[in-house]
């Protein structure tokens, strides 16, 4: 994996570059002391791993983050504090290190980026599929994808609710969205998906989904607007 390191402080990429050195599956690309640096450099070669600090002047690694939208490689947030860690799983980012870094840490950190990785490359469409298996617990589950309500992103991990239950992936919801049929399912937030023929109501910009309210954002309506069929 291709890797860029993001950070204003010269001492902290000097310890990222060793532990990144220690790891015979990633090549560092380069070392970045600001955000835009790192734009330019995201802007002009491939990049498959971001390993960017947080709270840097001018452009701070959030905002980086937001700039890059689709196009960003994966991102491991690298920070001295744990302030910006809700902020930073809605971004969907692999994972969030604070410093100092411990190398089992960071282990653990590429290896959930190398699962990401193969899990897109393994990647399967359930257009018309009538089910699909989850790990849950160790366990691989049956699920009827018409069973499917809706999905919640939480963090690192996604919730997938039934009638019944819900089962808690370890995935961020953009790349299961990218598995699921279109036409069954749409995004109607930044943390959620619905299944279309479950949708009861919607009142105020929120939709009742079996016994839970899930919100609509204003990014999201017109889309929503446009599969209503409305009459």
């Amino acid at each position: 994996m291709k890797c860029l390191i993001v950070d204003d402080n010269k001492m902290a990429r000097m310890a990222m570059k060793q532990l990144v050195g220690q790891v015979k599956d990633l090549e560092l690309v380069q070392e970045c002391e600001d955000a835009m640096e790192a734009y330019n450099v995201l802007n002009k070669q491939s990049i498959d791993l971001l390993f960017l600090d947080i709270e840097m002047p001018g452009m701070t690694g959030l905002e980086l983050t937001k700039n890059l939208g689709h196009r960003s490689p994966l991102i491991i947030f690298t920070t001295a504090k744990t302030d910006y860690a809700v902020e930073a799983f809605e971004l969907n980012v692999v994972d969030y290190l604070v410093k100092p870094i411990s190398p089992a840490r960071f282990l653990q950190a590429v290896e959930r980026a190398q699962e990401t990785v193969a899990a897109d490359k393994e990647e399967v469409k359930v257009e018309d599929q009538e089910f699909v298996f989850v790990k849950d617990n160790g366990i691989l589950k049956r699920i009827n994808v018409d069973e499917i309500l809706y999905l919640e992103a939480m963090g690192d991990y996604v919730k997938v609710h039934t009638p019944t239950k819900f089962h808690v992936l370890h995935a961020t919801l953009k790349s299961i969205e990218e598995k699921l049929s279109p036409t069954k399912f749409i995004r109607v937030h930044r943390s959620y998906i619905v299944s279309m023929s479950k949708i009861d109501f919607i009142q105020e910009g929120v939709i009742s989904i079996g016994k839970a309210s899930v919100p609509v954002a204003d990014t999201y309506r017109t889309a929503l607007n446009k599969r209503l069929n409305l009459l």
